[in-house]
């Protein structure tokens, strides 16, 4: 009885370890089924660094993006000073899943042309800061999923 007592709460470990992994903390019903996995990114621009950044992104950037199946839903800029209009890009990625935006990071990140568009952007020093993602699903009444 111990033993199947003991080999029931290893399984039932393990389903909820499996769960957590793969549902990637999603708590709400609301969340629709089948949805993309979107990624909210925030760059906060080094001081004086925001135009090169955006530089980056409009010259090498989105085609690697793209090269690496992320899709572009795009970029922002706050329109107010002290919402960060001056070092401050946001944009969102959609990615068919959650483990499929993990592979394409990978893959982004060891990309040789990434690697040389990164090195030239930042012969002066480094153009952020700071980088922010969030990982979101779109609800069942969201216009895009």
């Amino acid at each position: 009885m111990k033993a199947i007592l003991t080999a029931l709460l290893v399984s039932v470990s393990t389903l909820a370890s499996f769960a957590a992994d793969t549902n990637a903390g999603a708590a709400s019903p609301s969340i629709a089924k089948g949805s993309r996995c979107f990624e909210l990114r925030t760059y906060y621009a080094a001081a004086g660094k925001l135009e090169a950044l955006n530089a980056r992104f409009r010259d090498h950037t989105c085609a690697l993006f793209k090269k690496h199946g992320m899709e572009i839903v795009g970029f922002w800029i706050p329109t107010d000073k002290e919402k960060g209009a001056e070092n401050t890009l946001v944009y969102i990625l959609a990615h068919k899943s959650r483990e499929e935006a993990k592979k394409s990071w990978a893959a982004f990140g060891a990309d040789p042309d990434w690697k040389k568009a990164r090195a030239a952007s930042e012969v002066n020093g480094k153009l952020t800061d700071k980088v922010e993602s969030v990982f979101l699903g779109a609800t069942d009444y969201s216009p895009i999923k």
